[in-house]
């Protein structure tokens, strides 16, 4: 069973259908005794990092906890940048710190729209860490949808499994270990998209 974290976010229900695609059934809940018995966690998300962070609050303890017992977990565009120590967006607001490093603002020197909305090709050929990052497995150059106005910058960069270019190489998949995450929206991106949520769930425990 999928377990996705209501929290308020505007994409819940986005997301438990991409699962439901895939002929996987997902709960959306707030419960934090379902969370905590979770066996696949994820936390979607849209908005503002501050929002997200004072929102989770009451998960924070239950999303570390599901972590460091080595279970799979799946961050989702907000849900990524909130895995970082901290944002440009809303200054003095931590994050979940499970990636070391700083979610910031998108540059508009380079003459792109900014937020970032739309199809972009997923390159992995850049990163080490793409050969262990089992979510991505059978994906090779396929186009994600993105929206977002800031990207994470994490300190140790072996930790980015993807990116794809806006301006620059933007950070665009996140993995370590048991811990997954994407800038982009799987559910909203076709079949690869799918194909990234059924190598999520395909993971032995």
């Amino acid at each position: 069973m999928i377990t996705i974290i209501d929290y308020g976010s505007g994409n819940l229900r986005s997301i438990s259908n991409g699962f439901s695609k895939i002929n996987v059934k997902s709960n959306v809940t707030k419960d934090p005794e379902k969370i905590s018995g979770a066996e696949y966690l994820v936390l979607p998300g849209v908005g503002a990092f501050g929002q997200i962070m004072n929102n989770i609050e009451p998960y924070k303890k239950l999303i570390i906890e599901h972590i460091s017992e080595d279970k799979p977990f799946l961050g989702v565009c907000l849900g990524l940048q909130a895995l970082l120590s901290s944002s440009e967006e809303t200054p003095g607001v931590k994050g979940l710190d499970i990636f070391k490093g700083k979610v910031k603002k998108l540059p508009i020197e380079n003459g792109l729209k900014i937020p970032h909305m739309g199809w972009n090709r997923l390159d992995m050929t850049l990163c080490e860490s793409k050969k262990s990052c089992s979510i991505i497995d059978g994906i090779d150059q396929d186009y994600f949808y993105f929206v977002h106005s800031y990207y994470a910058s994490p300190e140790d960069e072996e930790v980015i499994s993807g990116t794809t270019e806006y301006g620059f190489d933007v950070t665009a998949v996140l993995h370590q270990n048991n811990v997954f995450a994407t800038q982009f929206h799987p559910e909203k991106s076709g079949v690869p998209g799918l194909k990234m949520l059924k190598n999520f769930v395909s993971m032995q425990l």
